[in-house]
């Protein structure tokens, strides 16, 4: 099957038309009509391979939406028409004890959307069945893309961590993953305190549900909450006083990192020890768990900030997110 696509051909190159061949459709393939694809922020890190694992020409997106297209003879639960979602990963074995424990997406031989492969950033996307994830009836298609990569990105770490209603939460870092959060995190019953080093973002900050915006650049702002939060996210991906936020912890509190830190975390022991408190980070959520969020945010009507672009557009939308424009995250609309 041809695919049209928009591939980037070197390191930070822009993206140019791309035509390619999909190959047979194996007995577990499915393949998707793209009709929405988001773009986040590590499709830019692959584009300039800062992860050292680009492979060019190299077709980006992995915040998929559109419609089954074509199954192959031992494709489960889909058919051809179902309107579909594809995100990070694109298979797992099904066979490891993580795949059989219920979590694929800890697969040692998992295979991303777009790491050796092409991903969204065209017509048409092939993944494995069990990644293709069936959207519930009644999802705002356009904006639900980025809930297939960002979303369950920061909803998989709510429930490791064993959140309650009753919990007081923060959040760092208020973008693309950071805003979804805070949606979550407000459905989920928490009182939410956000940290942004950006006061202009303060008033948009507390209408997606915050109830408290700390300026993170103002060290008596975190002193005075110091001791009062049972668990906080970090969605950046640059290096930050983390001990000043071990200090907001309360006892026996979590942070969880899912920003992308290259540098190591510089972590006091004794921040941890004498409060019980713990350090984790997590990557995606298992294809169960992504069912799970998403009748999630039908039900209370949690989707992203968006804005939309033509798929033709896509280098005036990468360079929307380059500069930081982004509000909060990109679609692309073919």
């Amino acid at each position: 099957m041809k695919v049209n696509g928009y591939a980037a051909t070197a390191e930070k190159s822009k993206l140019t038309p791309y035509t390619y061949e999909l190959g047979p459709l194996g007995a577990e393939d499915v393949d998707i009509k793209v009709s929405y694809c988001g773009i986040c922020h590590s499709d830019l890190s692959m584009i300039n391979n800062e992860w050292g694992m680009s492979q060019y020409p190299f077709v980006p997106g992995h915040e998929i939406i559109g419609e089954v297209l074509a199954i192959g003879d031992a494709v489960k639960n889909l058919k051809v028409g179902d309107q579909v979602g594809l995100g990070w990963m694109s298979s797992s074995c099904m066979s490891c004890e993580q795949c059989m424990d219920g979590s694929h997406h800890l697969c040692g031989s998992s295979e991303a959307t777009i790491v050796g492969r092409n991903g969204g950033f065209a017509d048409k996307v092939r993944g494995h069945w069990s990644w293709v994830i069936p959207l519930p009836e009644g999802i705002d298609m356009s904006k639900a893309g980025p809930l297939l990569c960002g979303g369950i990105t920061v909803f998989n770490p709510i429930i490791l961590a064993g959140v309650k209603p009753i919990d007081k939460v923060g959040v760092i870092g208020i973008g693309g993953l950071g805003h979804m959060a805070i949606k979550f995190l407000k459905h989920w019953g928490c009182e939410v305190v956000a940290f942004s080093s950006n006061p202009n973002k303060k008033q948009d900050i507390l209408n997606m549900g915050a109830n408290k915006v700390i300026n993170s650049r103002a060290p008596e702002e975190l002193e005075s909450i110091a001791g009062q939060l049972n668990f906080i996210l970090n969605t950046t991906n640059v290096s930050l006083d983390w001990n000043s936020y071990l200090m907001t912890l309360a006892p026996k509190g979590r942070f969880h990192t899912v920003g992308a830190v290259l540098e190591p975390m510089a972590i006091p022991a004794f921040s941890l020890i004498m409060g019980e408190k713990s350090v984790g980070g997590s990557p995606i959520g298992s294809p169960a768990l992504t069912k799970t969020m998403l009748d999630f945010c039908v039900r209370h009507e949690i989707y992203p900030q968006v804005e939309e672009f033509s798929m033709s557009d896509v280098n005036e939308a990468i360079a929307h997110l380059e500069e930081g424009k982004a509000r909060y995250r990109i679609v692309l609309k073919n």
